[in-house]
C-alpha cells in the first residue's frame, strides 16, 4: 500500500516560559529559565523546592466558564495548545469531513490534584464529586478537544509515561500515511505539580533537591543530581500533504520518520547500552530513508538523571556511530524542567522551530560532561545552525522509547 506524506500545519504551546509558541520559542532562544521555587503546592516538608510552573494561565481565554468547569488542568492546558494550533493551521472545520479529522493526545499521570480531594473524602465518608472519573482519566484531554472543536475522526489517549507526547505525534502519522484521516491534533500534556506527584518521585530519588534555580537542572553534566517537575502541554496539526496544499496552507515542516522500541530491561531504568532507545531512532532514520550522516541536531529527552543522561548518550552512539559528534543536541528540559507526558510534544514544536530558524537553544545550567559524555550537547550557549533534519527523543519509564525525526520543507 502506497503510504502519504505528512506535515506540520500548526502548533501550540503551553509552557513555563510562555503560554503560546512564540513565548516560548523566544524564551529558549533567550536562555531564560523556567524553573523556579514552587507555589501551587506545600513543599515546607519537602527536599524538592523547585518546578516548572506554568503561571498567567486562565482557561477562561479558550472556552466557556461551564466547559473550564468540567475539565481539570491537564485538559485545560492541551485545548488551550489546540486552539493556538488550529488558528495558526488555518483549517475551517466546518468545511471538512469531521470523521477524518482525529486527535491523538495523551497525558503520563492525569488529575493528580483531584485525586488528592476526593480519596480523603472517601476515607471521611464525605459525597464525592459525581464527575470525579470523567474528570481524571487520562484520555479526556483527548475528548475534551474533540468536543471543543467537532472533531469525530479517530481519537485514542495514550499513556506511555514520559514518551507520551512522542509516540501521539508518532502515531497520528502513522494514521495519515494510512489513510484514516486527513488531518490529526496530536501531542501531549501534564500538570502534576502536586504532592503526591513529588512525594511519589522523590521517594524514587528522581527529583532534583538543589534548590538553586540555576543548578537544579543540569542535563549531560558531571554534577547533575536529578530531574525537576515541569507542566504544561503541546500540540501539533499534522496534515496529509496533498490535503494541506490544496486547501494553501502555510506548511512548517514534514515528518518523515517514527521509530518505537522497548527496553524490556526495567521499570525505571532505561538499558544500560542504550541499544533500545538507540534502534528507535534508527528505525526512525530507515524510514526516512536517511542515514545517521543527515542528521543535524537531535532534541534529547535530557533528563538530568544520571542514567537516563549516560544511557541516552550511549544510544546516541548506537544509532549515529561516528557522526554523534559531529551533531548538535541539546535538552529543553534545562529550562522547562520536565513536562513528562507533555515533555516529547513541546520538544516537538522546538525541533519545528530550529529547522525554520537555524537555531539550537543552549543546554542551559550544565557546563561539564563526565568521561562518556563527551558529545555536542550546546553546553553554555545557543548557537546558528543550518538544520535541514531534527530528531526528537523520548524516553518513558517502563523502557518506552519514541523517536520523531522532523525535515524542514
Amino acid at each position: 500500500m502506497e503510504t502519504r506524506r505528512v506535515v506540520i500545519t500548526g502548533m501550540g504551546a503551553v509552557t513555563p516560559l510562555g503560554n503560546s509558541v512564540q513565548a516560548f520559542w523566544q524564551g529558549l532562544r533567550e536562555g531564560r529559565n523556567g524553573i523556579a521555587p514552587i507555589t501551587k503546592v506545600d513543599v515546607s516538608d519537602s527536599a524538592v523546592k523547585l518546578a516548572g510552573e506554568v503561571h498567567g494561565f486562565d482557561p477562561r481565554d479558550y472556552m466557556d466558564f461551564k466547559s473550564s468547569k468540567r475539565m481539570e488542568l491537564f485538559s485545560q492546558y492541551a485545548v488551550a495548545a489546540t486552539c493556538e494550533a488550529l488558528q495558526q493551521s488555518g483549517l475551517d472545520i466546518t468545511r471538512e469531513d469531521p470523521y477524518r479529522l482525529g486527535v491523538i493526545v495523551g497525558c503520563g499521570i492525569g488529575a493528580m490534584q483531584k485525586h488528592e480531594i476526593e480519596i480523603p473524602k472517601f476515607l471521611s465518608g464525605a459525597k464525592t464529586d459525581p464527575l470525579y472519573i470523567p474528570l481524571v482519566i487520562t484520555n479526556m484531554a483527548s475528548a475534551n478537544i474533540a468536543i471543543q472543536f467537532g472533531l469525530k475522526g479517530k481519537n485514542m489517549d495514550i499513556s506511555t509515561a514520559c514518551a507520551t507526547g512522542t509516540h501521539c505525534i508518532g502515531e497520528a502519522y502513522n494514521a495519515i500515511r494510512l489513510d484514516e484521516a486527513d488531518v490529526i491534533v496530536a501531542g501531549g500534556t501534564e500538570a502534576a505539580i502536586t504532592s503526591s506527584a513529588i512525594r511519589g518521585f522523590s521517594a524514587l530519588k528522581a527529583l532534583s533537591t538543589c534548590a538553586d534555580p540555576d543548578l537544579a537542572c543540569r542535563p549531560f553534566d558531571k554534577d547533575r543530581d536529578g530531574f525537576v517537575m515541569g507542566e504544561g502541554a503541546g500540540i501539533l496539526i499534522l496534515e496529509e500533504y496533498t490535503h494541506a496544499l490544496r486547501r494553501n496552507a502555510d506548511i512548517l515542516a514534514e515528518v518523515v520518520g517514527y521509530g518505537v522500541t522497548n527496553d524490556a530491561y526495567h521499570i525505571t531504568s532505561p538499558s544500560p547500552d542504550g541499544s533500545g532507545a538507540g534502534m528507535a531512532m534508527r528505525i526512525a532514520m530507515r524510514q526516512a530513508g536517511l542515514t545517521p550522516a543527515d542528521i543535524d541536531y537531535i532534541n534529547a529527552h535530557g533528563t538530568s538523571t544520571h542514567l537516563n543522561d549516560l544511557y541516552e548518550t550511549r544510544a546516541i552512539k548506537y544509532a549515529l556511530g561516528d557522526h554523534a559528534k559531529s551533531v548538535s543536541i541539546n535538552s529543553t528540559k534545562s529550562m522547562t524542567g520536565h513536562l513528562l507526558g507533555g515533555a516529547g510534544a513541546i520538544e516537538a514544536v522546538v525541533c519545528i522551530r530550529t529547522l525554520s530558524e537555524s537555531f539550537i537553544h543552549m543546554t542551559r545550567n550544565s557546563s561539564s560532561g563526565e568521561e562518556e559524555l563527551d558529545l555536542d550537547y550546546t553546553f553554555r550557549k545557543g548557537r546558528k545552525r543550518a538544520v535541514r533534519n531534527a530528531m526528537s527523543n523520548s524516553l518513558g519509564f517502563g523502557g518506552h522509547n519514541a523517536t520523531v525525526l522532523f525535515q524542514a520543507v
